[in-house]
């Protein structure tokens, strides 16, 4: 079976993908994207982090999760940063978000194993 082009992906998930980290950064205490990506551990540039927070560029869903991790459980959080439990909670809440955008493709394999269930067997 041949692959198929993906359709591309649209302004509004780039822009919300972009927002979901830019917010997230801030609340881990980075108000620039240069400390952020400055700090020992970051797994992007700096002009990386700065495209996908504008919406020049989609990270790949690994690479949303490793930002998001980063952020959340492994870069220091300085004066400024929510408290561990609140950007904890942003931080579900983020991937959650994310999970449910069509750049992602979650929501359609969601919806293609329901239609593969089996069905139940009654009991006689």
């Amino acid at each position: 079976m041949a692959r198929t082009k993906r359709p591309p992906i649209s302004d509004e998930d780039r822009g919300v993908v972009g927002g979901l980290l830019r917010d997230l950064r801030r609340a881990a205490g980075y108000r620039s994207v240069e400390a952020a990506a400055a700090t020992p551990g970051s797994p992007a540039s700096r002009q990386t982090i700065y495209a996908y927070e504008r919406g020049g560029l989609t990270p790949s869903l690994p690479q949303f999760l490793e930002l998001v991790e980063f952020y959340v459980l492994v870069a220091p959080h300085p004066d400024g940063a929510k408290p561990e439990e609140d950007l904890r909670s942003q931080g579900v809440a983020s991937v959650a978000r994310a999970l449910a955008l069509e750049a992602y493709h979650v929501v359609p394999a969601q919806k293609l194993m329901a239609r593969m269930q089996p069905k139940a067997r009654r009991r006689a």
